[in-house]
């Protein structure tokens, strides 16, 4: 049984040429929570991710691993820990691997602040 986990307009590439194409990274209204998209290059072979965030200190926050991802394109909520209060500057950093993860293939990095501004993505 034959099924289709990208969309019809673009072709699923080989493992060497996927990548992370855009990173969303947007605070609830809690600050505590942070809605995450991610976008990569059509594929044939599933990729693995992981996503940390650090704090302003480089404190790590918040961390998720994720194997073989099934969908080009997929949504996950974090969850800031231990911070007493949210508020402040962040950065998600996203790694994409196949076998190895040192180094990964692909990596971008988004800042974000809570109860702030956005900032704008960083291509690596």
């Amino acid at each position: 049984m034959f099924m289709q986990f990208h969309d019809n307009e673009r072709d699923p590439q080989s493992k060497e040429n996927v990548f992370i194409e855009k990173l969303t990274a947007l605070p609830y209204p809690d600050g505590y929570r942070i809605f995450v998209e991610i976008q990569m290059t059509p594929f044939e072979e599933c990729p693995n991710l992981l996503l940390t965030v650090h704090d302003d200190h480089d404190r790590l926050v918040s961390e998720l691993d994720v194997f073989e991802v099934a969908s080009d394109v997929i949504d996950f909520t974090l969850h800031l820990r231990d911070v007493d209060d949210p508020t402040g500057v962040y950065s998600l950093t996203v790694e994409l691997f196949y076998e190895s993860k040192n180094p990964p293939q692909d990596h971008r990095i988004v800042g974000f602040s809570v109860n702030g501004v956005n900032l704008e993505s960083e291509e690596q």
